[in-house]
């Protein structure tokens, strides 16, 4: 009974995301940059710019990792295919007449398929980037994970770069600072990859990448059918953060409220001599008045 799951979920592993899930990718991250303010102007005034915006949204997972590993940074630009592909889907978003990519894409089945199909590309992103860190430091865990962090969520920082270079940078939404959802759920992906390759998660690498992409595709979709935040980590960040760091305030609330045991039985004599100086002198004064 288990081998045709088997089965199943191995060829899954084995799906190539080239072409329909890289255009998914492209098309979903070059219409957030067409969502951006003046996005559509910066493209008219100075394609070039424009275009170079759009290939670190395409590609800002791969430049980030090779940043972090020393290589060149403009080595995606050695796919030639992929390269081109994301070329002519920013072309046709932002100069087709009458914008017919952008109405066709405002249905939201459309979103959704395509915002699904590039979750299953995360999970591939996550893989490769914790495989290509392995070939360079072998079993280093810490490297592992943050290679395969930056290859899948790694778009958003060098977006954010991106705001800096044209002034339009706000600390407040830095990933670094402050995640978003999808890159915390990243950053766990990575984590549960590099413990099965490193064999200290007992699950077979397929059946991981199936369970994990079920669980990504799933969550995308119903946040974008229920237009909210409501499915997030806050449970486990907050348990996870009363464990790891709640006992210091106990001891904190501890040390305050035995401070305040003696300091309320002084201040109550230095707090009443005060009161009783001051009734007194309320009564000479009274009292030179009548006189």
């Amino acid at each position: 009974m288990d081998y045709p799951w088997d089965d199943l979920t191995l060829a899954f592993s084995h799906t190539s995301m080239f072409p329909f899930f890289d255009i998914a990718h492209y098309l979903v991250s070059v219409m957030a940059m067409k969502r951006q303010p003046g996005a559509a102007e910066v493209a008219r005034k100075n394609p070039i710019s424009s275009w170079f915006t759009a290939m670190l949204y395409c590609f800002g997972g791969g430049i980030l990792s090779c940043v972090l590993l020393a290589e060149p940074p403009l080595k995606f630009l050695t796919n030639h295919t992929n390269v081109l592909l994301a070329s002519s889907i920013w072309y046709i978003i932002f100069f087709c007449p009458c914008d017919l990519v952008c109405q066709a894409y405002s249905y939201l089945p459309v979103q959704l398929l395509a915002a699904g199909m590039k979750e299953v590309t995360r999970t591939w992103k996550i893989v490769g980037g914790v495989t290509h860190a392995n070939s360079y430091y072998k079993n280093g865990w810490i490297v592992m994970i943050a290679i395969g962090w930056a290859r899948g969520a790694g778009g958003a920082i060098m977006t954010k770069f991106e705001q800096l270079v044209k002034g339009d940078w706000k600390p407040g939404t830095d990933e670094w600072l402050k995640m978003s959802f999808p890159s915390k759920l990243t950053l766990l992906g990575s984590i549960m990859f590099t413990f099965q390759h490193t064999k200290h998660l007992a699950i077979s690498k397929h059946n991981l990448m199936f369970f994990y992409t079920v669980f990504l595709v799933t969550t995308k979709i119903t946040l974008m059918m229920t237009e909210t935040s409501s499915v997030t980590l806050a449970p486990f960040e907050d348990t996870l953060s009363r464990v790891l760091f709640g006992w210091q305030k106990q001891f904190s609330w501890c040390e305050k409220k035995s401070e305040t045991k003696p300091a309320s039985s002084g201040t109550g004599s230095s707090v009443s001599k005060p009161t009783a100086d001051a009734s007194e002198n309320v009564k000479k004064k009274h009292t030179k008045k009548t006189e």
